[in-house]
């Protein structure tokens, strides 16, 4: 008996350090887009173990309108909507940065929610889920403010903002630095958002500043590039 007790017990010590060797990374809940958009949902996996893996990434759930389209890519290369999962290799210590799952948004208002699984490959049960939301709202279409051989970027939307703001962006030049300052009316910096190279999005969450004017400066390897102006309204 006692035997079948530690034989046990290394079973799920054996369990627990594989569900300790991935995790998910920087995980967000919630995103939106207008109509006719093309949205880019990130799915970042690390491999926290010390050896190579290759792992299974599922949509576990989630339907689209009919006129809508969901499919996986890999960077610029995409796969066919059909294909619900597909395994990947990741080296000790990777971050997988250039995956994402892409919405076609239709011409239809609507909320999706999608259910994502990520486990190792043969080993189901030790998977990791995340779910996300995602709001299709109408709103103009988004005007590019600034353009250059390394980053091209959209105007904050939507503007006025209650909760949350997003503004769109896609950098060329791996080896420069984007950021977003929030400023207020008198100039002082309130807010600090990094915009990484492997996203395409930042989030600017305004739900703690009172309503009134303010503005954001896009920064270039912390040379200011664009200012515009930001309305809070409550």
């Amino acid at each position: 008996m006692k035997r079948i007790v530690l034989v046990a017990l290394l079973f799920a010590v054996g369990l627990s350090a594989w569900a300790q060797e991935f995790e998910w990374s920087d995980r967000e809940e919630s995103f939106q887009a207008g109509l006719g958009q093309t949205i880019r949902i990130p799915i970042r996996i690390k491999n926290t173990s010390s050896r190579a893996r290759f792992f299974i990434i599922r949509k576990a759930q989630g339907d689209l309108g009919s006129n809508q389209k969901g499919y996986f890519c890999l960077g610029d290369d995409c796969f066919d909507p059909g294909l619900d999962q597909f395994s990947k290799r990741i080296e000790p210590g990777e971050i997988l940065t250039n995956l994402y799952f892409a919405v076609e948004t239709g011409l239809i208002t609507t909320l999706n929610s999608f259910r994502f699984e990520v486990f190792p490959r043969g080993n189901p049960a030790l998977g990791l889920e995340h779910t996300f939301s995602l709001a299709v709202d109408e709103k103009p279409a988004k005007s590019l403010v600034f353009q250059s051989k390394d980053i091209t970027i959209h105007d904050i939307y939507p503007n006025p903002v209650v909760d949350q703001a997003f503004i769109d962006y896609r950098i060329y030049n791996e080896s420069i630095k984007a950021k977003v300052v929030i400023h207020n009316i008198l100039g002082s910096p309130i807010g600090h958002h990094d915009m990484p190279v492997f996203e395409t999005k930042v989030k600017i969450q305004a739900d703690e500043l009172s309503s009134g004017v303010y503005f954001y400066t896009v920064y270039l390897d912390n040379v200011g590039v664009l200012t515009r102006k930001l309305v809070v309204r409550k």
